[in-house]
């Protein structure tokens, strides 16, 4: 759950019960409170990268989600359910350090009816086809669920759709309060892991992998759909063996009868140029590898440049997982290695 040391409530979004209740729940809470006036946030100090940052992970906003108009989701879903934009983790590697500003704050919106009610309509202009909503395009949703219980929310609205589904990828734990949500299998739960070597070094302020398993395997025993997105692979000093024993630890932990209600997706480490310049502003003493030269540089379906690991490298980390995950998991399906 997180607990933010300051709180910005847009004035519109004490028109909303769940707004007003907010408001309510952290006047009792031992942090600063602020309303603002219009949707432009003000309040969050901090004078260099770094101090922007880190006031701006500790900031929450509660506000109205005034644009219904979806985006695109591809290839993973038709479209974003904006629940929630941000996350309170500081992974360093992060995408959304290039996308959120100098203040990465989280904002939750209250008019989640409204943005369901919008699903509802994306839903029927497909005529009868099925449309995937993607929970966690630009967020990780979990930590404030316990103030907006936006997920319980979707995840009921979608068990009554017959041609909705829903997903969510989360690296964190709470998962008690979507556990008794009523799901009946539209709603797939995936957690991004990683070895402990590399959450240790890159994932801050979220919990370690074997607490994310345990997670795991509260939400399989409670009949959801569940995947895994192994991510960011990096190849380091003995990373086949901590990749490996990842793997291991999962299949020791998850009932092999609900193997085939698990799915895996695998990313390897890349970088933009953008992204490698903000990072370093942000983390000064960062480890991570971005050495443009021990790379390929190649263009993404967004038309933008970015360094990945090279052909053969890749094809090594295929060939690994493909053999690690057909070993232990070969009733599970692989929906991609890149």
């Amino acid at each position: 759950m997180f607990k933010p040391k300051r709180v910005l409530i847009e004035k519109d979004a004490l028109n909303y019960p769940l707004g007003e209740r907010l408001y309510k729940q952290f006047q009792n809470m031992d942090i600063e409170l602020i309303i603002l006036e219009t949707t432009r946030t003000k309040g969050i100090p901090g004078t260099t990268k770094i101090e922007k940052y880190g006031h701006g992970k500790n900031t929450l906003v509660v506000g109205v989600k005034k644009s219904l108009t979806f985006q695109t989701c591809k290839p993973s879903a038709h479209y974003q359910l904006p629940l929630v934009t941000g996350c309170m983790g500081q992974c360093e590697y992060c995408y959304l350090n290039t996308q959120l500003g100098d203040k990465p704050y989280t904002r939750m919106y209250v008019n989640i009816d409204e943005i369901l009610g919008k699903a509802k309509k994306y839903i029927n202009e497909r005529n009868g086809e099925i449309t995937i909503f993607e929970g966690a395009a630009t967020s990780d949703p979990l930590p404030v669920e316990p103030y907006t219980h936006a997920l319980n929310k979707a995840i009921e609205f979608f068990a009554k759709e017959e041609q909705g589904r829903f997903r969510f990828v989360t690296k964190f734990t709470n998962v008690e309060d979507i556990i008794n949500a009523k799901h009946n299998g539209h709603t797939t739960v995936r957690f991004s892991i990683n070895t402990d070597k590399v959450i240790k070094r890159y994932e801050h302020r979220t919990p370690n992998a074997r607490s994310r398993i345990e997670a795991a395997y509260k939400v399989l025993e409670a009949d959801y759909p569940i995947g895994f997105i192994i991510a960011p692979v990096f190849i380091y000093d003995r990373w086949k063996n901590e990749y490996r024993m990842l793997i291991k630890d999962l299949n020791n932990k998850l009932a092999v009868d609900k193997h085939k209600n698990i799915s895996f997706e695998i990313i390897s480490h890349r970088y933009t140029t953008k992204a490698k310049n903000r990072i370093t502003e942000i983390f000064p003493e960062t480890t991570l590898p971005m050495t443009d030269e021990e790379r390929t540089f190649k263009y993404g379906q967004f038309g933008y440049g970015k360094y990945v690991y090279n052909k053969e490298q890749l094809l090594e980390m295929k060939d690994f997982f493909n053999e690690q995950l057909g070993s232990y998991f070969s009733h599970s399906e692989i929906k991609y290695i890149i």
